[in-house]
């Protein structure tokens, strides 16, 4: 008799488009889960599996999953068969290394990432560390809650750990994939929500999430016009431009901090001027872990926070990936 397979996408060549594949269906290890796919969003950090930069090829890439446990192994107690859950791109801690000592899993020495240290979710199904995994509430579908284990953790920690109180100005630079996110999760907070992006064709659906004022970058500094707004406690950059996050940091107020989620090729060339009169910092952020997830599910949850998707058959994959600038906000697989 043989093996049960599913279908798959993997990145066969650095560089080349993905493949379709029939792949055996993955085995759960101890301590293992394996993940029945209900979406996978496709993300332009899928890029990272395309070109081989983390792990070996072929690989099957996916790192915004959601979908039920199909089946667990030896040693597995947290999760059972037919639980809703949702992995991100962290995959996997050591658990052993100084920093995951300190609970910092997200920089673990030995830290693993879906869909690029092992399969991802471009398949029908995963197997994934019983670490990795993430409880996704009933109040979000599948295709709503894929996008949150990555875009959606990404900004809503970025945010919960910028420095800015209720009634704070925060301002979010670029109004795509991950701002529209953004944008929804800093009106829940409270804050005074400014979004910039280039042109005024965002503006209303900007407005619509929750901004409160809108910065068009193409009319001039959007640093320049955020000082004029009074400045902002903290600007979270999700555009990998470095001349416009450079910009930016002249509309952070004295105390504040410039917050980047996106990198761009060159080098941030900023004013030590400003950071030194008036004590601005400049920062990054990146991901966070399975717990991370579930709060920023829970969260969307119970505020109302959506993605806006669009849904793509497993099979357009390539397609999907090759348009991705001209999604409307977040991509989603659908097995």
């Amino acid at each position: 008799m043989s093996a049960p397979t599913m279908r798959a996408v993997r990145a066969v060549s650095a560089g080349q488009p993905f493949e379709p594949a029939e792949l055996p269906v993955p085995e759960p290890g101890p301590g293992q889960v394996r993940v029945r796919v209900h979406a996978c969003g496709v993300c332009g950090g899928d890029a990272i599996t395309r070109f081989g930069l983390l792990g070996e090829l072929p690989r099957v890439p996916g790192h915004e999953i959601a979908g039920e446990v199909d089946t667990v192994g030896a040693g597995v107690t947290t999760w059972h068969p037919g639980d809703r859950v949702g992995a991100g791109w962290h995959g996997g801690s050591c658990f052993v290394c100084a920093y995951c000592r300190r609970g910092d899993f997200v920089n673990c020495v030995d830290r693993k990432v879906i869909g690029a240290s092992y399969d991802g979710g471009y398949a029908e199904y995963v197997v994934v560390p019983q670490d990795a995994l993430a409880r996704v509430p009933d109040a979000l579908s599948f295709e709503e809650a894929g996008p949150l284990m990555c875009a959606g953790i990404t900004t809503f920690n970025s945010l919960r750990h910028c420095g800015a109180g209720p009634g704070d100005t925060v301002a979010l630079h670029g109004i795509g994939g991950l701002g529209h996110l953004a944008i929804q999760y800093a009106d829940k907070m409270g804050f005074r929500t400014v979004a910039i992006n280039r042109g005024r064709d965002k503006e209303q659906i900007s407005r619509r999430l929750g901004a409160d004022e809108y910065v068009d970058s193409e009319a001039g500094s959007a640093g320049a016009a955020l000082a004029a707004l009074g400045g902002a406690q903290a600007v979270i950059s999700t555009v990998g431009h470095s001349p416009a996050q450079a910009d930016l940091l002249q509309g952070v107020r004295p105390g504040g901090r410039l917050m980047v989620i996106a990198t761009g090729q060159q080098p941030l060339d900023l004013s030590p001027e400003l950071l030194v009169f008036g004590r601005r910092s400049v920062t990054g952020w990146y991901s966070g872990h399975a717990k991370d997830s579930e709060e920023a599910m829970a969260f969307a949850a119970l505020k109302g926070v959506r993605p806006m998707v669009e849904t793509h058959p497993l099979d357009r994959a390539e397609d999907v990936f090759q348009n991705l600038a001209k999604a409307r906000y977040r991509a989603v697989l659908v097995p």
